[in-house]
């Protein structure tokens, strides 16, 4: 144990472990959903003229690194408020489906991770997609899962999905059944990640707190990944 340092609370403190953030920042230009409109972030206060600083911001609901949660898509699925802090946290592991490029993200892509992955409440899908952040490329071609090997994940008993695209569903999508066999199962989703090249081979602690909103369908979050030391 260290000893407190000097101008902290008198009391000893532990190290810190690296921490990885996995969200884009909230901006103006920002990727969204084709359709979607940006965010606006307006300087609705000043420090010159009011003495402060604030400033008003309007987005949609699943604006830039985002969870769904089922009422999203699901006829009176559970909504944010409705959800125990306990299920935005838990262990986590990386998936890489970059070999998926361009394709679908089968059940055999995860056979080699099939040993760690037992027992997470959190699985991470690393396509390497948001290194097209801000290009026109990233709302197109990138890989979702089958529906098949969906299935075959919401068996493991997992918390949720967390992907570095814009979506787990194809980008011309008119009924998202990726989505509808994930929230059906109560599993939540995390789209637009970023920096899962980061992440360990071995298991992390995982958060991605959304915002509590009121009969919320979705939320941006502030994920980030805890590795031990």
């Amino acid at each position: 144990m260290k000893e407190a340092r000097p101008g902290l609370p008198n009391r000893p403190y532990m190290s810190i472990m690296p921490i990885v953030d996995l969200t884009h920042s909230i901006c103006a230009e920002m990727p969204v959903y084709p359709g979607t409109e940006p965010p606006q972030i307006l300087n609705a206060c000043t420090i010159e003229r009011d003495g402060f600083a604030e400033k008003k911001i309007t987005f949609f609901s699943h604006t830039g690194t985002h969870m769904d949660v089922p009422a999203h898509i699901m006829e009176g699925g559970a909504t944010l408020d409705q959800l125990p802090v306990e299920r935005f946290c838990g262990k986590a592991c990386v998936v890489d489906v970059r070999p998926a490029t361009g394709r679908a993200i089968d059940r055999g892509m995860f056979q080699p991770r099939q040993a760690i992955m037992d027992g997470m409440d959190f699985i991470l899908l690393r396509s390497k997609w948001s290194a097209l952040w801000g290009d026109d490329g990233y709302l197109r071609g990138y890989p979702v899962l089958t529906p098949e090997a969906a299935e075959w994940l919401c068996q493991l008993g997992i918390k949720g999905i967390g992907v570095d695209m814009i979506s787990v569903d194809r980008e011309r999508s008119t009924d998202f059944p990726i989505h509808r066999i994930l929230l059906a199962r109560n599993i939540l989703i995390i789209e637009n990640m970023t920096h899962l090249d980061a992440l360990p081979p071995d298991i992390f602690d995982f958060w991605c707190l959304p915002l509590q909103i009121a009969n919320g369908d979705g939320a941006p979050v502030r994920a980030v990944a805890v590795i031990a030391g």
